[in-house]
C-alpha cells in the first residue's frame, strides 16, 4: 500500500541498514532512490544523488550501528546534498538516534545529543522520525518537528500472544535505570514489578586486596581543633551486592533492559 505524499517522494538510505530500508520500501510498494554512498581512500564520505529531488519530499533512512560516527556523516552529507538540490522536505527516519544516551551534562562533559540535533537541522533535515528515545526532553534539542514512536505496543502484544501463562509473570528491571520503563510495562500488562539492584559479587580470587596498590593519599577532613576548617570529604559511592527487590518466586521473569543499537 502506497501512503507516500502525492506531491512525489523519494526514499534514500545510507549503508547503516540497507535491509531495513528495503523492507520499508517494499511495504510501501516503491523503489529505493538511486544514491551512491561510499568512502574514499582517506575515509571521507562521498554521496552522489542520481535521482532528481527538486520539489519532492525526501525520506532518508539511517540508523546507528557500531560505526556510529560514519553513519552520522552519511546522514548529514545526504541531507545537505538533498537540500542543495532543492528538495521540498527532508525527513530523517532514524530508528535509533545516535548519541541519544548523552543527553545530560556529566562533570566536564558535553550534551552531545544537542550538538547532533543542531548539526542535523543545519544540514537540512526538516522532520525527524525516531523510536523509543531514552529521554523525551531530547525532542526539545531539535528546531524541527520530531515524531518519537513507541515499540511497546508490539512488545506487549508479543507477551500476550507468545507466553501462555503470562498472567503468572513478573516484570523485572535489570537495573534501577530501567525501572521507569519496566513499571510502564507492568501497569499495562497488570503484572507485578521487581528491580535488580547492586552488582554481582566477585570471586574471592578476583578481589582487590591492595597488596599491589600505592599507599592511600591522606586527605584533609574537618578538624575542629585545627586553626583552619578543612573541607569535608565525600565518601565514595559503593554499590551493594546484587539482590532483587520484589517477589519473583515461582513466576516467569520478563527482564527489561536498555535499548541497544542495531548491529
Amino acid at each position: 500500500m502506497n501512503t507516500l505524499p502525492k506531491t512525489g517522494a523519494v526514499i534514500f538510505t545510507g549503508n547503516s541498514h540497507r535491509e531495513l530500508a528495503q523492507l520499508i520500501s517494499s511495504r510501501l510498494g516503491v523503489a529505493l532512490g538511486d544514491a551512491d554512498v561510499f568512502q574514499k581512500s582517506n575515509r571521507e564520505t562521498m554521496v552522489n544523488i542520481a535521482d532528481s529531488v527538486r520539489g519532492k519530499d525526501v525520506f532518508i533512512i539511517q540508523t546507528a550501528t557500531k560505526d556510529v560516527n560514519n553513519d552520522i556523516m552519511e546522514l548529514l552529507v545526504m541531507a545537505y546534498a538533498c537540500k542543495t538540490s532543492s528538495a521540498r522536505k527532508i525527513i530523517g527516519v532514524i530508528p535509533y538516534l545516535p548519541y541519544c544516551k548523552q543527553s545530560k551534562m556529566r562533570k566536564r562533559g558535553a550534551i552531545v545529543s544537542k550538538l547532533l540535533a543542531k548539526m542535523m537541522c543545519r544540514a537540512g533535515i526538516t522532520h525527524l522520525i525516531t523510536m523509543d528515545l531514552p529521554q523525551k526532553e531530547i525532542q526539545g534539542f531539535f528546531d524541527v518537528p520530531v515524531d518519537n514512536l513507541r515499540a511497546s505496543s508490539f512488545l506487549l502484544n508479543y507477551v500476550r500472544t507468545s507466553i501462555p501463562d503470562y498472567t503468572n509473570a513478573v516484570i523485572v528491571a535489570k537495573n534501577p535505570g530501567t525501572a521507569k520503563r519496566a513499571q510502564s510495562f507492568a501497569e499495562r500488562l497488570r503484572l507485578g514489578l521487581a528491580v535488580i539492584h547492586g552488582v554481582q559479587k566477585e570471586a574471592e580470587s578476583d578481589e582487590v586486596d591492595g597488596r599491589h596498590s600505592p599507599p592511600p593519599i591522606i586527605s584533609r577532613t574537618y578538624d575542629p581543633s585545627s586553626e583552619f576548617e578543612g573541607v569535608p570529604v565525600m565518601a565514595a559511592k559503593e554499590k551493594p551486592p546484587m539482590n532483587i527487590v520484589g517477589d519473583v518466586g515461582g513466576r516467569i521473569a520478563i527482564i527489561v533492559v536498555r535499548t541497544k543499537k542495531l548491529q
